[in-house]
């Protein structure tokens, strides 16, 4: 609202104009405001969770980074059979964990609900409830009664959530003012991620660095800089990428931003098997790793390649020696060229390759390789490998 003029007239709204009278080379309409960023997306939140309304549209599987489905929400249980008293908690990015439940206390997926910690509570969200809980149980290799799994204490009050939310939308300022103070201390470390606890008691500062990091005078000062407990710890380049989030070569959202949560080495092997080119920036992802997506399709590769002859073999012919140039896998064809003419390919069917292996190893030269070739490719005109005319033939125009 217009502040009241000091010389006692009256803010009078100017009249909308109207669209027909406008000219058609100016927009009558005011730009669109600029959204909001939301801070709670990063825990499968679609909107900032309200203090004085029901939060039952809060969280939803279609805003969650790391979705499940209930497979099992329409399947009655067995007459008898108990229910699962623990339920899955959703925080921050990829960071779930299992939690019991009071025994007086029945839960929904989305409900905001106070857990325990160490030390003090935090606030998460429930992402997973039911019968499903016993089989991501198995899944993550956690034994159902274990008594390292902790408690939910309670459904979230209005005082947790007035705290949970004045902790998360505090977490980007923390965090960039956490990177100034470390800049001014010449460490070499890049603080990528900061992670309240619900109860704004506790903070948890992600780190990446190359080596070891003595940040012993970096814990002193942010401990007295935002006044809560503080606690640093070192992850990955791939789980930086995570956090950050990102559009990959492919075009779509990074693998690790979205649905994977473990991280498995990926070597240079998986793309010389797949017949990839060893080029660094083809196969490097956004975190300067090789992509996580070589190892989806290793295992078939591999599997597809049981049958093939060793490449190393040299296969000989009474026309000449011939050496192996590449691989079309699922066609199962092996190109080779004879040694004194490289830019004749040939295509050869793998059970043929084996076959003049055999003969060779008996002693028999087959008379040429082209009797056995799938696929010819002819030779490349290097003078004319388009068909261009001569650079002269403007001259005499």
């Amino acid at each position: 609202m217009d502040p009241e003029p000091k010389d006692g007239t009256q803010n009078i709204p100017a009249p909308a104009p109207d669209p027909a009278s406008a000219p058609a080379s100016l927009s009558v309409f005011a730009p669109a405001p600029v959204p909001a960023v939301n801070p709670f997306f990063t825990r499968g939140c679609c909107e900032i969770p309200k203090l004085y309304h029901k939060n039952d549209k809060v969280f939803q599987h279609n805003c969650s980074k790391f979705d499940t489905h209930d497979w099992l929400n329409d399947l009655p249980l067995p007459v008898g059979f108990k229910v699962i008293d623990l339920v899955e908690v959703q925080f921050k990015n990829n960071r779930k964990d299992f939690f019991r439940l009071p025994s007086d206390m029945s839960v929904e997926v989305g409900e905001i609900v106070a857990v325990e910690a160490s030390p003090g509570h935090d606030i998460g969200i429930i992402s997973m409830a039911g019968e499903i809980v016993r089989f991501q149980l198995r899944k993550k290799k956690v034994d159902l009664r274990s008594p390292e799994i902790k408690k939910v204490y309670r459904k979230a009050r209005l005082t947790d959530i007035e705290k949970w939310v004045s902790a998360v939308e505090s977490e980007t300022s923390t965090m960039y003012k956490a990177r100034e103070i470390a800049m001014n201390l010449n460490l070499l470390m890049k603080i990528n991620d900061v992670e309240y606890q619900g109860d704004n008691t506790k903070a948890v500062f992600y780190y990446t660095a190359e080596d070891r990091v003595d940040f012993r005078e970096l814990i002193k000062i942010l401990a007295e800089e935002f006044k809560v407990r503080i606690e640093m710890r070192q992850i990955g380049a791939r789980q930086e990428a995570s956090r950050l989030g990102g559009i990959g070569s492919c075009g779509r959202e990074l693998c690790c931003a979205t649905w994977m949560n473990d991280f498995h080495s990926v070597t240079t092997n998986s793309a010389r098997v797949q017949q990839l080119s060893m080029n660094p920036q083809k196969l490097a992802g956004q975190c300067g790793k090789l992509k996580c997506c070589l190892n989806y399709e290793f295992e078939t590769y591999q599997d597809a390649l049981k049958g093939f002859p060793d490449v190393e073999v040299v296969l000989k012919t009474r026309k000449g020696d011939a050496i192996y140039q590449k691989t079309d896998i699922f066609r199962k064809l092996m190109w080779y060229t004879y040694v004194n003419d490289p830019s004749n390919f040939m295509a050869i069917p793998v059970a043929q390759v084996i076959q003049v292996i055999e003969d060779n190893k008996a002693g028999n030269l087959p008379e040429k390789l082209e009797n056995f070739a799938h696929i010819s490719e002819p030779k490349a005109d290097f003078e004319n490998v388009v068909g261009q005319d001569d650079l002269t033939r403007f001259d005499n125009l």
